[in-house]
């Protein structure tokens, strides 16, 4: 996958195919000129091979659940996982460059939300079953 790297306001970002900063989550999630801006593949980049590795890692399939029961963008921290910040972190990256989630800052929050409309473009159902299969398997796996 090629990426472009982001760096600080003021100095130079070294641009590489395959990546775009797409619009916001959300319509009213506007980034202000200068702001900072994360690395999100364009919606003809996103591959299905990418999509199930980071939706196979048990920790991934919990913010993508979690995102998926929201009723808005949620922060990262409201995605209690128990590892450590910088293991969170790498899980929401590995999701965010995979094209499963966008995110975007607003004022010092990074605010997550799926890339539901573009998954069930690409791959019509995926999402879906993903998250009923993750519930059928929660509900069999626990004590009763």
């Amino acid at each position: 996958m090629a990426f472009m790297t982001s760096s600080a306001p003021g100095s130079a970002a070294t641009a590489r195919p395959g990546i775009s900063h797409p619009a916001p989550a959300r319509p009213d999630a506007d980034v202000p000129a200068g702001g900072r801006h994360l690395e999100h593949p364009d919606v003809a980049d996103i591959r299905l091979e990418e999509v199930l590795h980071a939706l196979a890692d048990p920790m991934r399939l919990t913010v993508v659940r979690r995102l998926a029961a929201a009723s808005r963008d949620v922060t990262c921290s409201e995605v209690p996982l128990p590892v450590s910040k910088s293991t969170t972190t790498h899980h929401f990256r590995v999701l965010r460059e995979a094209g499963v989630i966008c995110q975007v800052y607003r004022g010092t929050s990074k605010m997550n939300g799926l890339r539901r409309a573009d998954l069930d473009a690409l791959f019509p159902g995926l999402l879906e079953r993903v998250l009923a299969a993750a519930e059928a398997q929660e509900r069999r796996l626990s004590p009763s």
